[in-house]
Order: structure tokens, then sequence, then C-alpha cells
């Protein structure tokens, strides 16, 4: 089969499973808005647990569709009761809260009452939340509990907020101009009411979540019932869940991937468990979940729980063990090139596929020995019922890939942001291409175009990602700058991200062309205003952040040499800059790598990051690389505005900043 039938084959091949599996999904085509799901879900799924929460306080929760349809439909009759009305009265409201059934009753209680919700956590800074709630014009606000409450009370009174529902039942405090409810309060008036139905369609604005600026302002993006939509319709193609399926659910419940994923389980009758970072390796065992959202810092997590396991068995069954994954790991690699699933040879000779198999069939007997001693004892640490594990938030390492594909725990690595809803492209479990993000969802496109002149690259050269379907957010609330910078006059959004595209369709993702950083625990950080602050210490000249899918940040630095030598000299030492950076052979001199230097710039770093307004824990600076060569236009390194190009910089010191996270 020639290299053109073949692909038009797998074209042909994966529309016809998408829509396979799309038409075995129930059909919610007719849909128009996200609270219209509820009543379909209460009536198709009714005494079936919707929402399990063993960690509430007080006492373990259990919430059936029945009971969720009732609940949200009471918690939107009482905000009307209070003054929700989309036409006359309050239709913005701020959701400042974390994980728990009531969050996911108060969201889709907003959106039933007809307003719009402006996401956030309850652990973010103040100053944010303050930000996003002046920015989202909420009139009301739904908080986590009374000590969120009390973070933000002062901060209430130059905004027109009008109304605040805590979503425990703690003793509401009395204000003079703010009406403050506990959720049972609120249910109360809810029950006495009825609820007005609104009219809601595809464009009508369901959301409001806010990415980080950097500025330090984060942007509104704006999510329509229509975009949130797709994904609830289109998520099928990537997996198929059954009714009464258990959900362990980990990640912020606001945030848009697991949000869109709870919609999408719970629309299809799964039971969604909650779960917090202390409780999840418990829990995998305890509920047996069919599914998992997660960043790949979770599927890290495992592996190295897994990984301290087999360093505390004797050395002998050590030795087994690591050959038996030596062998699985040729076995597996055999397996990809016999499928034509290896990214690095995606169109394999007849020789070398003739090779592959045999190499396939040799190595079995010792994979599956393996698989019956080893790894399936493995699979108990999830609980043992894993259909599959969805990951998202950031690329998943080949060591982690390759070891869950070994132990046959299937892990599908989607890709999109929250401009996107978010998801654009997943992999599928009948062609999971490791080291891909995937291919793309039904009615998703994608185009590969050079980043300097925008110009469509040819299959497989790299460029910037662009992107584009019913999925693509309407905009930056009230920031026509930002969205027309975001999404060009045909429709296409920039996604900031470098990759290519395989003649599949599959997307590889390779860096990204804009400067946020994605930890590996799914955590979006912004480098500028971090890097401005350390740009406070005499000793730094020039720094930029790096880190992309590593657990923490890193950082190239170019010191300032003349403020170091000043230092190095009020410590009666002579600061040695050597062309290779060796250490300097006497006593009185010190160098670069020297640990007095190091310690210097570690102090400088911890001291400059935590005095910065707004600091989290994840702006924590880890390993860093002191380097010579200045950032200029000279080196390509710098544009002619004197900014920064990072993806120049990324290249150049690529093995630099290997080395540099290796050894920390």
């Amino acid at each position: 089969m020639s290299k053109t039938k073949s692909t038009n084959y797998f074209f042909s091949k994966l529309a016809e499973k998408d829509g396979q599996y799309l038409k075995s999904m129930l059909d919610y085509s007719n849909v128009e808005s996200l609270p219209e799901i509820w009543a379909i879900a209460a009536e198709r799924f009714g005494d079936i647990t919707a929402l399990h929460n063993p960690h509430a306080q007080g006492e373990e929760v259990k919430i059936s569709y029945t009971e969720l349809f009732e609940q949200i439909q009471q918690f939107a009759a009482g905000l009307q009761a209070l003054g929700v009305n989309p036409q006359a009265g309050i239709s913005r409201i701020s959701l400042i809260a974390d994980n728990s059934h009531r969050w996911f009753i108060a969201d889709q209680g907003i959106m039933t009452a007809g307003a719009v919700n402006a996401v956030r956590s309850s652990q973010a800074d103040v100053d944010e939340l303050a930000f996003i709630l002046a920015n989202s014009d909420s009139m009301a606000l739904v908080v986590q509990d009374l000590k969120t409450f009390e973070k933000l009370r002062s901060r209430l009174y130059d905004l027109p907020i009008q109304l605040v529902i805590l979503l425990t039942d703690e003793t509401a405090p009395k204000e003079k101009v703010i009406k403050v409810l506990n959720f049972q309060e609120l249910m109360e008036i809810g029950a006495k009411h009825k609820l007005e139905p609104v009219k809601q369609n595809r464009d009508t604005i369901a959301t409001l979540l806010y990415t980080s600026g950097t500025s330090g302002k984060p942007k509104g993006v704006m999510l329509s019932h229509g975009n949130l939509m797709h994904q609830l319709t289109n998520l099928g193609a990537i997996l198929q869940p059954e009714v009464g399926d258990v959900v362990l659910s980990l990640l912020p419940t606001w945030h848009v991937f697991e949000r869109t994923a709870e919609y999408f389980l719970l629309a299809f009758g799964c039971t969604q468990v909650y779960t917090n970072l202390r409780s999840v390796k418990n829990d995998l065992k305890k509920f047996k979940p069919h599914y998992m959202i997660g960043v790949p810092r979770i599927w890290e997590s495992i592996y190295e729980g897994v990984q301290k396991q087999f360093r505390e068995q004797p050395a002998s069954k050590q030795k087994l063990i690591d050959r038996f994954l030596d062998i699985s790991g040729k076995y597996i690699k055999a397996k990809r090139i016999a499928e034509k699933l290896d990214l690095g040879n995606l169109n394999p000779s007849m020789g070398e596929t003739i090779g592959a198999n045999i190499q396939k069939i040799v190595l079995s007997p010792v994979h599956a020995l393996a698989e019956k001693i080893v790894y399936s004892k493995v699979r108990e640490a999830t609980g043992g019922r894993v259909k599959l594990l969805i990951s998202g938030g950031g690329a998943l390492a080949k060591h982690i890939d390759d070891f869950y594909e070994i132990v046959a725990v299937e892990i599908l690595v989607g890709y999109g942001l929250t401009e996107t809803s978010p998801v654009t492209h997943a992999r599928r479990y009948w062609t999971n291409l490791r080291g891909s993000a995937g291919l793309p969802l039904p009615d998703t496109e994608v185009k590969i175009v050079d980043l300097e002149t925008r110009q469509e690259l040819p299959t497989g050269e790299k460029g910037l990602v662009l992107l584009k379907g019913p999925q693509v957010m309407q905009g930056y609330y009230k920031n026509p700058e930002a969205t027309q910078k975001a999404i060009d006059e045909n429709g296409w959004f920039n996604s900031g991200d470098l990759g290519w595209v395989t003649p599949r369709q599959d997307l590889v993702l390779t860096g990204r062309a804009k400067d946020t950083i994605v930890l590996t625990n799914g955590e979006n950080i912004e480098p500028l205003p971090i890097e401005d602050a350390c740009l406070r210490s005499p000793y730094i000249d020039q720094i930029m952040l790096v880190g992309q899918d590593k657990k923490t940040l890193g950082a190239l630095i170019v010191p300032n040499l003349e403020a170091l030598e000043k230092w190095a000299a009020d410590q009666n030492l002579e600061l040695c800059v050597t062309e290779d950076n060796v250490t300097a052979s006497t006593s009185q001199k010190i160098n670069l790598e020297s640990k007095m230097i190091q310690d210097l710039f570690r102090q400088e770093l911890v001291r400059e990051v935590r005095n910065r307004p707004g600091y989290r824990p994840d702006d924590r600076i880890g390993p860093f690389q002191l380097i010579l060569e200045p950032f200029s236009m000279e080196n390509a390194m710098m544009t002619r505005t004197l900014k920064v190009r990072r993806h120049v910089v990324m290249e150049r010191f690529h093995d630099t900043i290997e080395l540099m996270f290796a050894a920390n």
C-alpha cells in the first residue's frame, strides 16, 4: 500500500471509529445548554450515585442523579429569588471554591439560574481574586466557606457585590450592605420559590475562566454553552464510559480540564468520587476507579511509589524486576514498530516490520511471565479496574509513558488550552501513538505555520500550532486587543505552542512559543513577573526561567560579573572566570561553580521570589545554571525590541537545561 493510500485509509478508519463511538453514546446533539443535561440524566440514571464525597466535612455524602438535578434546580431557584436575573438583575457570579459536591451544585445552579460564573480556587492570592471579582462585573459571590469570605471581606466594599453565599452551613455573618447566606439558607429559599426557565443557546456565555497574564493581570476566557457542549458530545471519540463506571476526581474541579471531563462523564451515568492528594493512593485501592483524569505529576507520583516498592525488595528480586522491565521495554518497542505506532519510525519497511514481529514473538514469553509475577500486582495500586487514564496539562515523560504501557495501564494523552474548552487533540486507545498529543477531535482543525511569516508549513515540519473548531473560545472578556492577537480573522487560534503533525495528523508538541511554563502538576506559571523580581538582585544581569513539563522551575542566569567581583573582594577572595569555568586551584580564588557562589545565588533567588507580590510555592526556582554568554540581538537570543527569544535560548542551551534538571 502506498504512503498516500495508507494515510487516506487511516483517515477513513479514524472517521469511522470516531463516528462509531459517538453513535454508541447517548445523543445530546440537540441540547442547547449544559443545564438541560441534568434533567435528561436524572430521567435516565435516577437512583445511580452521581456524586460521592467520602471526605466531606461531617459525614460521607452520596447524591443520586435524581437528587443532583433537584438540588441544582433548588440552588438556582434560590438565586433567582435573591435577584439573579440575566435581563435585569445579577448576571455575573464569582464562584471561589474548591472540590466538593456542593461546588458542582453551585456551578450548575448558577448556569441554570441564567447567570455566568467566574471561577477560581479559594487558595488563590487575594489580589488575584479581587481582580477577578472586579473584572468579571460580579454582583454576587459564592465562596468555599467563612474563612474564604473573611479573606475577601475587606475587598468587597469597593465592589458592586450584593449577595454572598457560603457553600458550608456555618453561621453567616451579618452585613449592612451585603446579604450573606449559608448553603442551607439558600436552599430553603429555593424550596419556596418556583424556578423560572431561562432560554439559553449555544452562543450564550456559560463561564469565565481566568488565565494568568504576563502583566500579572489574568485574562477572562469566555466559554459558551456551545464550546462546552462540543466537548460533551465529542469526547466519546476518546473514551466510552458505561453507566455506573467509577471516576476518581483529584484535579481542581474549577480547572477547565477536570471540569469538562466531569460534565462529560456525569452526562453518561458515571459515579464521581472526590479524593485529594493525601487520600488518593488509598482511594485508588478502595474505590477501584474505571477512569481518572490527571496531570503528568499524578502519574509520576504513582510511578515513583511503585519504584520505591521495587527498591525495597531483596537485591535478587530487584535484579529480576530490572531484567523484566528491560526486556518488556524492548517488547513494547518491537510491538510499536510492528503496529506502525513508533513515533521515530511511523512508516517501517517490510524488513523492519518482519524483524519487529519476530522480536515481539521471541520476547513475548518473558513479558508474559513478568506480567504474571510483577505487572499484575503493580496494577493493584490503581485498584485493578482502570479502563483508561486521561492525561493533560503537559507532556508525559517518555519513561512514564513506557512504564504504563509495560504494565498494561492504558494512558491517553490529550492536548488543549483553557481557550479551547480545552480538548482539541487526544490519543485513541486503538491507535495510541506514544510521544504524541494525539489526533484531533471531530470538527477540529490544526495548522502548523512559520513562527515569523505565519506561512503554512508542510507536514512534518516544526512551527507554531494554530487551532480551529467549535471549542475555541468567544474571546477574552472586555479585552478585544488580546482577543485579536489570539484569534485571527479566519478563526484560527494561536496556541502559543510549537509542534508538528504526522502524516496521520497526530500532533507532536516540541515546546512553547509563548511564555507560559506548565509544570508536571498542571500549574501554569508566567515567568516574566518572577524574572522581573529576580532582576532586583544586583548579581543577576539576565535571567530566563525554564521548566516546561518539569516538577519545578529552573533558571538560566547571566551573572553581573562586576557586582560579583566586588562581592568577592569584600570576602577577601578573587573571582576567577575562565573560559571553560573549571574550578580554580588556589583557595583564594573562587569560580562560578564554587559552593560560595552557588549559595549566594540560591539566597538571592529565594529572597526575591518569595518577596514578590502574589508569591505561590510553585514559583520557587529549583535548579539553576550560571552562563557567561549574554542574551543579545547579535546571537539571535533577543528580538529588536530586546525581548528574550525563549525558543531560541531553549534550543541553544537544550543540553545544559537537561543536565541541570537531571542533576537536581
